[in-house]
């Protein structure tokens, strides 16, 4: 069961909402030198077209900070600094026109730089996240409470007070460990405390594999209590797939609508083609779209004619080769090396002529 999603105070980062009723929000961090202007905006252009709705990035240094600038005027999508240790940069990032900064009191160097960074933030009205993760957290929190739920919490509870305290309350809240139960534990006590949104996460949950699974069931169960406003999967990936499981941990549980749905079979002796190899480049190459569009990619002629059929456009493999269908009806036979570029060609014609009848 889906619970009723609690209702926080909503705050704009950019042109985007977090928070009260708005949509919840896919977000990542890129993987690029953000000192490297021109990669970091192809980096966030490519992410912005397959989902991404917030960008974060690094800024290690004064270069980095400044060049948010010239960043910021090329991207669409609203993009928050990271900013660790040297208040000075999060002073920077505001001036570069950012959207948000996501930092940790505690390592910013005491209230009275806290005091600046607020003023400076609030003359923008950019919000701030206050991110506590189990890796980085207070040595004195971490002895009086060990590394747990109730330490995470307390740390961001302090952090907020912080900022409370010089009448800042345009705060996003983020308690992340690598454990799964943990996290679940901290978000769930941090909701009954705070009314503010929170941003969900595993953090350093790992490969795709491992990576995937542990999100899903931390961020999904989250979801499901009606806890959270905005997401970001972790992998140890290209941020591109942190989109993409992102997108899919909302859509399972009904939290998003419409978009391509791509079903696919495990399987077995009988498949005569690399159905994982086409599955995977397909995958990768899925145009983004809000059109309900269902694509089936089947190994074998036992199930693969009825799911191909049923679907608006599928294919059912043969040997070194596969059944072309769309919209129920059997098209052509398709050499397995042209099945990747035939269904994307498929999927985007039946796009277009969708656009072209409304």
């Amino acid at each position: 069961m889906i619970y009723k999603r609690k209702k926080t105070r909503q705050v704009r980062v950019g042109n985007a909402l977090v928070g009260g009723d708005a949509p919840i929000t896919v977000q990542t961090m890129t993987k690029t030198d953000t000192r490297d202007a021109a990669v970091t905006i192809s980096q966030i252009k490519e992410l912005e077209s397959i989902g991404c709705e917030i960008i974060r990035v690094a800024v290690p240094d004064q270069e980095a900070a400044e060049s948010l600038k010239k960043i910021k005027k090329e991207i669409s999508i609203p993009i928050v600094a990271d900013i660790h240790f040297d208040y000075r940069l999060a002073l920077v990032a505001i001036k570069s026109g950012v959207d948000g900064l996501r930092i940790n009191p505690g390592n910013i160097g005491g209230p009275k730089r806290v005091h600046e960074l607020v003023r400076a933030a609030a003359g923008k009205d950019i919000p701030i996240r206050i991110g506590v993760n189990m890796g980085s957290l207070d040595p004195e929190i971490a002895e009086r409470y060990g590394r747990t739920a109730k330490g995470l919490v307390e740390s961001a509870l302090t952090h907020v007070s912080l900022l409370e305290s010089e009448s800042y309350y345009n705060i996003v809240i983020s308690v992340k460990a690598t454990s799964v139960p943990v996290t679940i534990e901290a978000y769930r006590l941090l909701s009954e405390k705070v009314d503010y949104p929170l941003h969900l996460g595993v953090t350093e949950a790992g490969g795709a594999r491992v990576g995937t699974i542990k999100s899903a069931i931390g961020i999904g169960s989250l979801l499901a209590d009606g806890i959270g406003d905005t997401i970001r999967v972790s992998l140890t990936d290209h941020p591109s797939e942190e989109i993409r499981v992102g997108l899919q941990i909302l859509k399972s549980l009904g939290l998003r609508t419409g978009g391509i749905e791509l079903i696919s079979c495990p399987t077995c002796g009988r498949c005569q083609i690399d159905l994982f190899k086409v599955l995977n480049e397909v995958e990768k190459h899925l145009p983004v779209t809000d059109e309900d569009l269902k694509v089936a990619i089947m190994g074998c002629v036992v199930n693969g004619p009825g799911e191909a059929k049923d679907a608006d456009v599928g294919i059912a493999g043969g040997k070194g080769c596969a059944i072309l269908f769309k919209h129920g009806k059997l098209v052509k036979k398709v050499p397995e090396d042209e099945l990747m570029e035939t269904l994307i060609s498929e999927i985007e014609q039946i796009l277009e002529e969708r656009k072209q009848v409304r």
